[in-house]
């Protein structure tokens, strides 16, 4: 469309002409579009800037925490240069007050010779002790022999007498020395005499005395009682028994007897007191028989067990069971040894004494020819 402006009187008529419309396609001008260019190219260059600065702040950062954990190690390897100046200045101390080369010398001379004394006199001791010891093992040896004999003569001790002999053999063994050779013959035919003799069983005996003291106590003498076997005279008239003569028979039996048989030894009934002292002198005899088995007396062993049978046949009725068992055990028991013939052990004991002796010369003489050289090699 086109508008037509009507021209005044005066004025001249201007003809307005339409403006054209742009062209979608058409293109724009090469100056806006270096402008655009240009722009983008500035966004670019402050983006780049942006990140030097950055990069730049971050490497000033990573520079100055390097140089802070430098000055860290710095510090340290100072304070421990301090700590090693003050070493080397006490080390330095130590040195100045050490004493010089030839006294150090010295000293390592003294040294080496006090070790070498002391090494001599640790082998002198050893044999001294050494000699001691074997001294003091042949010193039991002979105790323990006297002890044996001991044994023997008091206590007629087999068991034990064998046991101390065998260890002074044993002693005499260890030793080694071919000058023991008698001495040890003399202790094998002492342990071959002490093997052949039998230990009696003492403890056992009394044990079996000790049994028969507590049945002797409660022996008891029985009363004889009247039994009507058809001997006495009612018997023979063969009356009632419950008739007047049989009730009046049966009371006066307990107190008269007639018996055809008067060969019989016939006790009299011990009751209080005298059955008191008789148990009493039996438990007695029994004792001093314990006494002399311990004791290996064997004739007042044989003594006691005689007495003790004695006491029982004066005393008790000999066909009561018990009285009767109690003999018989104490017949068996007088039978038994207590006490045997013990060996002499004297040539045993004087063999190792012989032995110590003639062990004691030689060492005694070599003491004294060490003791007459260490003066005169201390000499100068």
């Amino acid at each position: 469309m086109s508008e037509t402006v009507l021209p005044k009187d005066d004025v001249e008529p201007v003809v307005v002409k339409p403006e054209p419309l742009p062209d979608p396609a058409q293109k724009e001008p090469p100056s806006r579009r270096g402008g655009n260019g240009l722009a983008i190219l500035a966004l670019l260059l402050g983006a780049a800037g942006v990140a030097v600065g950055g990069w730049s702040v971050w490497q000033l950062r990573a520079i100055q925490s390097g140089h802070q954990q430098q000055s860290g190690q710095l510090e340290e390897v100072a304070s421990q240069t301090r700590i090693l100046q003050q070493s080397e200045q006490q080390l330095a101390a130590r040195l100045a007050q050490l004493p010089p080369a030839q006294e150090l010398e010295e000293r390592r001379r003294l040294v080496t010779q006090l070790q070498g004394d002391q090494q001599r006199l640790s082998q002198r001791v050893e044999t001294v002790l050494g000699a001691s010891r074997k001294d003091w093992r042949l010193a039991e040896a002979e105790h323990l022999l006297r002890l044996a004999s001991l044994r023997l003569s008091a206590l007629q001790d087999i068991n034990s007498a064998q046991a101390l002999v065998q260890g002074a053999d044993e002693i005499l063994r260890e030793q080694d020395d071919p000058g023991a050779f008698g001495a040890r013959e003399q202790l094998a035919k002492s342990l071959a005499a002490l093997h052949s003799v039998d230990q009696p069983d003492r403890t056992g005996l009394f044990l079996q005395l000790a049994a028969l003291r507590d049945q002797a106590i409660q022996l008891n003498a029985l009363a004889p009682e009247y039994k009507d076997k058809g001997e006495s005279l009612f018997g023979l008239t063969g009356g009632a028994d419950d008739s007047y003569w049989a009730t009046w028979w049966q009371k006066i039996s307990q107190y008269i007897r007639i018996d055809f048989h008067a060969d019989k030894n016939i006790r009299p009934l011990l009751a209080g007191q005298s059955l008191t002292q008789v148990r009493l002198a039996l438990s007695l005899a029994l004792e001093q028989a314990q006494w002399a088995a311990l004791n290996g007396e064997s004739q007042v062993y044989a003594k006691a067990v005689t007495e003790a049978r004695n006491v029982l046949d004066a005393n008790f009725n000999q066909d009561n069971p018990q009285s009767k068992m109690l003999g018989e055990r104490l017949d068996e028991l007088a039978k038994m040894p207590v006490s045997v013939v013990t060996p002499d052990l004297t040539p045993s004991l004087s063999a190792v004494q012989a032995y110590l002796e003639q062990r004691h010369k030689p060492v005694g003489g070599a003491l004294d020819k060490q003791a007459d050289g260490a003066p005169s090699g201390s000499q100068p």
